[in-house]
C-alpha cells in the first residue's frame, strides 16, 4: 500500500497527470480533462467550470500488486489550506513542475513544507515536449532551493527522454553505493548496470530524503507515467506499522447526500460500520459510524471496515470538522499535523437578502466544518456574518458554491486585510461587577506583552481561597472572546495575561457573572495603554530576469520589504525579502507584467510585525464595549433589545 499525494503549482499539469494514473492503472476507461471539465478528480461544479481544482479529492487504484490511494490537491495559492491538512494524511509525495515555467512558488513552498513534514517525495518534470522546455535547468532550480540531491532516473532527448548514461548513470550509482558499497564495486568491475539494479538502495535514500528522484515526460501524451507508478511503489515508502490503539486524522470533510462525510487517514487500530466513538464535545452524545467507504475514480466503494494504514471516508461523526483526531492524539506523530501552508489574510462579510440570511449562516457553518481556515464568525448585535479569507479566487470560488450548493443569492463584500493588535506596555485590567444586584465577580489582570508570534499565554496567580474552581474556569473559558476585538478593533495577541486577584460571593454571585466580568476586566486594561498595531508579513524570494532586477528593488523598497543580498543563476536574479502582505497582494499581476510572465513570487506567511497604525487601519466595533458598562451589561443580561443580543446566547 501507498498514501501518495500529488502537489504542484498551478497548470504545471498535476490533474492531468492523475488523470492518466488512473486510465494507465484501469481505474477509468478515459483520461479526462482538465480544460474539458472531464477530469474525474475535480468533481465540484465551480472546478469543472473555470478548469482548476479547489478541493482535494482522494482515490484508490492499483498498481503491480500494490494499492495505491492518493489524493490529487489544489494548485492555486488561495486553496493552500487544502495541501496543508492533505499532508496529514500522506506517506510520500510526486511534485509535479513545468519544464517550461520551472519552480514556481506554490512548487517551493510544497517542497519545503514535505521536507518539514518528514514526507519522502518523486519530482515529475512535466510537459517536456513544449517550446522552451529545459529539465536540467529545472534540476539546477531545484538544487538551488535545498531540494535534497535532485537525482535524475532519466534524461531528456529532445522533446522525449530516454534512459540514463554517462555522468547521469555514474551519480545514481554512487547514491545507490552510499547504503550499499558493493554495487560501486559491481559497476566499475562491469559493462555498466540496469537502473532496476540500483533501486532498491535509492529506495533507502529516498525514504531518509537523502536524495530527492527526478523523472520526466509529458502527462498529457501519457510519456513517463508508467515510470513515475513505478517509482512510486518502488521508492516511496509504505505506511508505519500498526500500532494497535486506534489514531486517525480527519484531514478533509465534505457533504454529499449521505450528509457529512468524514476523509480519514488511520494509522493505527481500525474503524468498522456501528462502532461507536466517543463524541467531540464534553456534553455531546456518543457518536456511531454509520457507513464506511472507499474512494474509486470519482465513486465511492462500500467496504465497511478501515484498516491501520488505510484512507476511507466515514460518514455518521456528527459534529466532526477538518483536523479532527480519532482516537488519542498523542499517537500521532508530530509530523502528522505539518505546519499550516496558508493563513487567512482577508476578512470579508457575507450577504444575502433578508429572508435568506438564516440559510446563509447555516451554509457558511456547514463551509466552515469543511475548511476551518473561514474562521466564521456571526455578530448577532449587527446581524452580521464574517469569513476569513486567503485571497481573491477563493472570494469568487465560495460565491459559486453558495449559489450551486445552497442555492442562495449570496454575495461577499470587498475584503479587508487582517490586522492584529497587541500591548506596548504592562497594564492592570480591573473590574468590580456588582451591580445591580443579583451579581458579584471582582477581577484583577495583570497584561504584559508576550514575544511576537508567542500568541496568548494564560496564567492563573490568584490566592486559592479568593475564587471557586468553576469560576476561575469560566474566565479561562471567556478569554478567547475577550480578546477578539482590541481598541483598535482587531484581535488582541502576543499577550501573557495573569489572573492575580478574584472575589466571588456565596450569596450575590450568579452562575455567569464571571464570563461577563471577564471582557469589562481585560478591556479596562487596554484601554490604559498605548496599542501597537501589527500587520501580517510574507517572506520568501523574488526572481526575474537580471534586467528588471532595478526595477524589483525599487518596488521593493516602496513596498516597506527588507531584503538581502541577490544571487545570480544564469541570465536571472533572486532575492529573498520579507514583506508587508498589505503592499504586495496584487503585486503579482505587475510583477508577470514587466518580467513578460518569466517573474516568480514565492512568498508564504511569516507571522506579524508592529507597524504605525498611520500605515495600516484600524476596524470598527462590532458589538456593544464593555467599557460601555451600563449598555454592555444590559445587552449581557440580553435587555438591551432582546434576548438574541445576550452573551449567553
Amino acid at each position: 500500500m501507498r498514501n501518495i499525494g500529488v502537489v504542484a503549482h498551478v497548470d504545471a499539469g498535476k490533474t492531468t497527470l492523475v488523470e492518466q494514473m488512473l486510465y494507465l492503472s484501469g481505474g477509468i476507461r478515459t483520461p479526462g480533462s482538465v480544460d474539458s471539465g472531464t477530469a474525474h478528480t475535480d468533481t465540484l461544479p465551480i472546478e469543472r467550470e473555470r478548469g482548476i481544482s479547489v478541493r482535494a479529492a482522494d482515490t484508490f487504484f492499483p498498481w503491480k500488486g500494490e494499492d495505491i490511494q492518493l489524493i490529487d490537491t489544489p494548485g492555486h495559492a488561495d486553496f493552500a489550506a487544502e495541501v496543508s491538512r492533505a499532508l496529514w494524511a500522506l506517506d510520500g509525495a510526486v511534485v509535479v513542475v513545468s519544464a517550461v515555467e520551472g519552480v514556481q512558488a506554490q512548487t517551493e513552498i510544497y517542497c519545503q513544507a514535505l521536507q518539514e513534514a518528514g514526507i519522502p517525495f518523486l519530482i515529475f518534470i512535466n510537459k517536456i515536449d513544449r517550446i522552451g522546455a529545459d529539465a536540467a535547468r529545472v534540476i539546477d532550480e531545484l538544487a538551488a532551493l535545498g531540494i535534497p540531491r535532485p537525482l535524475p532516473l532519466c534524461q531528456q532527448a529532445g522533446d522525449g527522454v530516454q534512459a540514463l548514461s554517462g555522468e547521469a548513470l555514474e551519480a545514481a550509482v554512487e547514491e545507490a553505493a552510499l547504503v550499499d558499497e558493493g554495487l560501486l564495486e559491481e559497476y566499475l568491475s562491469g559493462d555498466g548496470m540496469p537502473l532496476a539494479r540500483l533501486m532498491p538502495a535509492l529506495a533507502r535514500r529516498t525514504h531518509a530524503l537523502g536524495i530527492c528522484p527526478v523523472l520526466m515526460g509529458c502527462a498529457l501524451r501519457g510519456q513517463g507515467v508508467r515510470e513515475v507508478l513505478d517509482a512510486i511503489v518502488t521508492l516511496l515508502p509504505p505506511p508505519p506499522p500498526d500500532s494497535g490503539q486506534l489514531s486517525g486524522v480527519v484531514y478533509m470533510v465534505e457533504h454529499d447526500r449521505m450528509g457529512r462525510a468524514a476523509h480519514v487517514r488511520l494509522f493505527g487500530g481500525k474503524l468498522e460500520n456501528r462502532d461507536t466513538l466517543p463524541a467531540q464535545e464534553p456534553d455531546g452524545a456518543p457518536r456511531i459510524i454509520a457507513q464506511i467507504r472507499k474512494p474509486l475514480a470519482g465513486k465511492r466503494v462500500d467496504t465497511g471496515i478501515l484498516r491501520a494504514g488505510e484512507i476511507g471516508v466515514v460518514y455518521g461523526l456528527t459534529g466532526i470538522k477538518a483536523g479532527d483526531v480519532l482516537g488519542d492524539p498523542a499517537l500521532l506523530a508530530p509530523q502528522r499535523r505539518p505546519r499550516a501552508l496558508a493563513q487567512p489574510l482577508l476578512s470579508a462579510r457575507a450577504t444575502a437578502p433578508q429572508e435568506q440570511l438564516p440559510r446563509l449562516r447555516q451554509a457558511l457553518e456547514e463551509l466552515a466544518a469543511e475548511d476551518p481556515f473561514l474562521n466564521l464568525r456571526y455578530y448577532p448585535e449587527v446581524k452580521e456574518l464574517h469569513v476569513q479569507l486567503t485571497g481573491a479566487i477563493q472570494i469568487e470560488v465560495l460565491e459559486a458554491v453558495l449559489h450551486q450548493r445552497f442555492s442562495l443569492d449570496a454575495h461577499l463584500d470587498k475584503p479587508t486585510l487582517l490586522y492584529r493588535e497587541t500591548l506596548s506596555a504592562p497594564v492592570e485590567g480591573h473590574i468590580a461587577y456588582t451591580m445591580p444586584k443579583p451579581c458579584w465577580a471582582v477581577l484583577t489582570f495583570r497584561m504584559t506583552p508576550g514575544p511576537r508570534g508567542s500568541g496568548i499565554q494564560y496564567i492563573d496567580s490568584c490566592p486559592s481561597n479568593r475564587m471557586g474552581y468553576r469560576y476561575r474556569k469560566q474566565v479561562e473559558q471567556t478569554l478567547p472572546r475577550a480578546l477578539e476585538q482590541g481598541r483598535l478593533g482587531w484581535p488582541v495577541t502576543d499577550v501573557i495575561i495573569e489572573l492575580i486577584d478574584g472575589e466571588d460571593h456565596h450569596i450575590h454571585t450568579h452562575p455567569l457573572d464571571f464570563v461577563v466580568a471577564t471582557p469589562m476586566a481585560i478591556q479596562n486594561g487596554l484601554a490604559k495603554a498605548q496599542p501597537m498595531l501589527l500587520e501580517p508579513m510574507l517572506c520568501g524570494r523574488f526572481t526575474v530576469p537580471s534586467a528588471c532586477a532595478g526595477r524589483l528593488m525599487a518596488d521593493l523598497a516602496r513596498m516597506r520589504a527588507d531584503f538581502g543580498a541577490p544571487t545570480q543563476h544564469g541570465d536571472h536574479l533572486t532575492l529573498p525579502c520579507r514583506v508587508p502582505a498589505a503592499t504586495c497582494l496584487d503585486y503579482a499581476v505587475e510583477l508577470a507584467s514587466y518580467t513578460g510572465g518569466r517573474g516568480v513570487m514565492a512568498l508564504r506567511p511569516d507571522g506579524y510585525q508592529g507597524v504605525d497604525v498611520t500605515l495600516g487601519q484600524t476596524a470598527p466595533r462590532r458589538g456593544v464595549d464593555p467599557l460601555d458598562v451600563p449598555r454592555y451589561i444590559l445587552a449581557a443580561r440580553g435587555a438591551l433589545t432582546g434576548a438574541e443580543y445576550s452573551l449567553f446566547s
